[in-house]
């Protein structure tokens, strides 16, 4: 059965691999190129965020603190500790999934709403945490001073794709074992999983570990693109915009995150004249795919397209 949809689905994932590899040699504006690794970048922690709530249905409102988590820790030892920044940016992967494993065996106690607000707590000490070791983190005003770690943005879009792309087939990979078994059955009921001796907990902090490894190394990347780190990483804002990628591209699914992050940085640039009302545009967006399109708008509306095409 696996190896029949391999081979229904291959020729659509080599296709969008193939225009995600010409599309730089295609789109020669920088401005346009530059969205795109945006795209690719919050990708990253779409993509993270969606094996613990699209595969596990654990509402985590606190994934910002990882991606934060990444991003500094790869500024930080380049620019305190001169430590090379290829070496920074797998380190900040590291260091966000061994921050994973306090906070989940403490949030994962919790159910429901309070799980949701205890991870959104979790990215609140976080960010307290850069404003009190200030010497480190340079408080408020953030780390300036990074250096790019590619000669080119082209090569830097090949990189970041290269990595996303890793990181969406080891999700696959994982939807399609016997974990992501077990992860869609804690999604169905928790409870009967523990009833048949699952160790609900350890699946839970295990996932978690892994998600947070994504958002880390996704993290890095992006501050080593944006060559500055603040605060504003590890604000609901960002977890919000993430829950929403998520949400309108479709839960569940390896590229709903991907086109949802593309979906939403493109209505971003479109939006920019609205400053602070694009929030606002954003929960309008969310509130309707969670009314009418519970499944997601963009997943649901591939698999038809799919079908069709068969």
């Amino acid at each position: 059965m696996k190896s029949a949809r391999f081979t229904r689905s291959w020729p659509w994932v080599a296709a969008l691999a193939a225009a995600a590899l010409v599309l730089p040699i295609v789109v020669a504006d920088p401005f346009v190129l530059d969205i795109f690794i945006r795209v690719l970048l919050f990708a990253f922690i779409g993509v993270a965020w969606n094996l613990m709530g699209g595969y596990a249905k654990q509402l985590s409102l606190g994934h910002a603190a990882y991606f934060g988590l990444g991003a500094y820790t790869s500024t930080i030892l380049l620019i305190r500790f001169g430590i090379s920044p290829w070496i920074g940016i797998l380190a900040g992967g590291v260091v966000a999934m061994a921050a994973s494993l306090p906070i989940g065996a403490l949030c994962f106690r919790l159910r429901g709403p309070y799980f949701a607000l205890a991870m959104l707590s979790a990215s609140a000490v976080m960010q307290n945490l850069t404003i009190i070791f200030s010497s480190y983190t340079g408080g408020q005003d953030g780390l300036n001073g990074l250096f790019p770690i590619l000669d080119s943005t082209l090569a830097y879009y090949y990189l970041t794709l290269g990595i996303l792309l890793a990181s969406a087939a080891l999700l696959k990979f994982i939807a399609d074992s016997p974990w992501g078994l077990i992860l869609r059955a804690i999604r169905g009921d928790e409870a009967t999983c523990q009833a048949a001796g699952i160790n609900v907990t350890f699946y839970k902090i295990v996932s978690l570990m892994i998600s947070a490894a994504i958002a880390g190394l996704g993290g890095a990347l992006y501050a080593h693109y944006q060559l500055q780190v603040g605060p504003d990483l590890f604000t609901v804002v960002l977890s919000i915009n993430i829950i929403i990628m998520v949400y309108v591209g479709g839960m569940g699914s390896i590229y709903g995150p991907i086109c949802g992050a593309l979906l939403l940085n493109v209505l971003t640039e479109t939006l920019r004249g609205l400053s602070e009302y694009r929030l606002w545009v954003y929960t309008v967006v969310l509130m309707v795919t969670l009314f009418f399109l519970p499944q997601g708008a963009i997943a649901p509306l591939w698999r038809r397209i799919r079908v069709a095409f068969r």
